[in-house]
């Protein structure tokens, strides 16, 4: 009898050590946040996700919360230890409660395993595990140096996301992965930009061996639509997004709503009709048409290669864009582009920003004589918009220099006017560049700003131009309709004007006095 029990554990030690979607479901006990103490058993989606950490060395996974992904990636842990020697896991995360938290999973689990299957435990703290076949788990909180000095088996970022030196943590760490070892990379997402999204997006294009693994609140066999509407109405729907939808544009701190530059992208964003330019990153949508009014808003660069030169061409009217150029141009030579582009687009209205990196573009606009260059008073209040002009007849007297300035006082609305416009779809964007600008451009410390190693020079390009679209643009139409106006009420009629002692005039002289009339058709010329 105690042979054939000895046989059947020697039987179920062989299957746990071959497979650990068995060892877990069969063996291993987890606290549930619910029902307590309760058998691993796996769902359909955990089983893939498993056999997914053995069949690739590096795995990214984004997820919801509460969906047992930290769980299932103690399982693993645990199994690698108990089934294989010298086996050195490594857990970082942002905080070492965070990092703890996994190897308290992984400890709860080996103290409630049969006693056959447990491992000779020769260390065991809050911190670690390790037993006597050589193999051990560590947690540590993140820092630049963490992981440098290991020789690492399994490598887990824990909430890499929120994780801020996680880029200088995995190349530190990568290499000594080399050899073979594997690394798991998981997370709810914590907006874009971030080393968790910027490795996930390599790995959707091939550019890293990283497997994906998306698992969002969907997979999960207990939950369904009425759930989820449930969590919208206890969190809000940003909120509910951000901890179950897996969505890194619903994380994060954007500017614009994220529905709204997903809104975009959905119904406007198509491929430009041509490309042109010598680097291809002049895009075109619609050719310019005789008669229409344009505008070519405009953010200059340095020119030294960290940073791009931006335009942006607007039908005024319609306020669609109907091209675009976003690259690396010397600053003289952007100028060029901006003021050929404008001629092309009907002498458009030509708006690039007057910073001092900006006076070199501009100058060789003024040296080339452009005819519709933007003029914008110095001393100029934000509410103040009478002192913007685009007749240079009154540059000198007005006080005012070409281009546009962005300042404390219009940085603000220019933002706010982006907000606008979009928000009430007032304009048809149709580039996808500017809307991954905007999905990186975030609220930090009550500033707008390009999340950091990402650009913001199409947002501004289109503030600027949209701006000016609601201030001078408008103020000069309704300068023009009121004059029109005026003569209309001048000229109503045909009929002659009876003055005094029955003597009469033509529409165009106006009764001044007895007996005289004034000339006005000065006004119409």
């Amino acid at each position: 009898m105690s042979t054939n029990i000895k046989d059947i554990i020697k039987a179920e030690f062989k299957k746990c050590a071959k497979n650990p979607d068995y060892f877990l479901s069969r063996y291993s006990y987890i606290q549930h946040p619910i029902r307590g103490r309760v058998l691993f058993d796996l769902y359909g989606y955990q089983k893939t996700t498993l056999n997914d950490f053995e069949g690739h060395d590096y795995n990214i996974v984004l997820k919801g919360r509460q969906i047992g992904i930290s769980t299932l990636v103690a399982g693993y842990a645990l199994w690698l230890m108990l089934f294989h020697n010298d086996k050195n896991i490594l857990v970082i995360a942002t905080k070492q409660d965070t990092a703890k938290n996994l190897v308290t999973k992984v400890r709860y689990m080996h103290a409630n395993l049969p006693v056959w299957l447990r491992g000779n435990c020769v260390e065991d703290n809050k911190l670690s595990m390790r037993f006597s076949n050589g193999s051990q788990i560590k947690a540590v909180a993140s820092s630049p140096d963490a992981g440098r000095s290991e020789a690492l088996s399994l490598l887990i970022l824990d909430e890499c996301a929120f994780i801020d030196d996680a880029d200088l943590i995995w190349t530190a760490a990568s290499s000594t992965l080399s050899t073979g070892g594997k690394a798991i990379l998981l997370s709810t997402p914590n907006g874009m930009g971030n080393f968790f999204h910027k490795m996930w997006q390599q790995a959707e294009t091939k550019a890293n061996n990283f497997n994906q693994i998306l698992l969002d609140w969907r997979v999960h066999p207990e939950r369904d639509q009425a759930w989820r509407d449930r969590q919208t109405e206890l969190m809000g729907e940003m909120q509910a997004s951000q901890e179950h939808d897996a969505s890194f544009i619903f994380s994060g701190n954007t500017v614009i709503n994220p529905e709204i530059i997903e809104f975009y992208r959905k119904t406007h964003i198509k491929e430009p009709i041509s490309k042109q330019g010598f680097d291809g990153n002049l895009w075109v949508w619609e050719y310019p048409i005789s008669g229409k009014t344009y505008i070519v808003a405009a953010d200059v660069a340095r020119g030294d290669g960290e940073d791009y030169s931006a335009l942006h061409v607007i039908d005024a009217e319609r306020c669609v864009q109907v091209a675009e150029y976003k690259g690396k141009l010397p600053t003289k030579d952007f100028g060029n582009l901006m003021m050929n582009v404008a001629t092309e687009y009907n002498d458009a209205l030509l708006i690039p920003d007057n910073s001092s990196i900006g006076w070199a573009a501009i100058q060789q606009v003024i040296d080339r004589g452009y005819r519709n260059l933007f003029y914008m008073s110095s001393d100029m209040h934000y509410v103040d918009v009478e002192h913007q002009i685009t007749n240079r007849k009154y540059i000198a007297e007005k006080n005012m220099k070409p281009g546009f300035t962005v300042s404390m006082r219009t940085r603000p609305l220019v933002i706010a006017k982006i907000d606008e416009y979009l928000r009430e779809n007032s304009i048809i964007v149709q580039s996808s560049r500017i809307l991954s600008e905007l999905e990186t451009f975030i609220w930090k410390n009550g500033r707008a700003e390009a999340l950091q190693g990402y650009n913001d020079d199409l947002v501004f390009a289109l503030g600027i131009g949209l701006w000016v679209r609601d201030t001078a643009l408008k103020l000069r139409q309704q300068g023009i309709e009121l004059t029109k106006l005026a003569l209309e009420k001048t000229t109503v009629s045909n009929t002659p004007v009876m003055v005094n002692n029955n003597r009469f005039i033509n529409p165009y002289q106006m009764p001044v006095g007895d007996n005289k009339v004034e000339d006005i058709r000065w006004l119409i010329g």
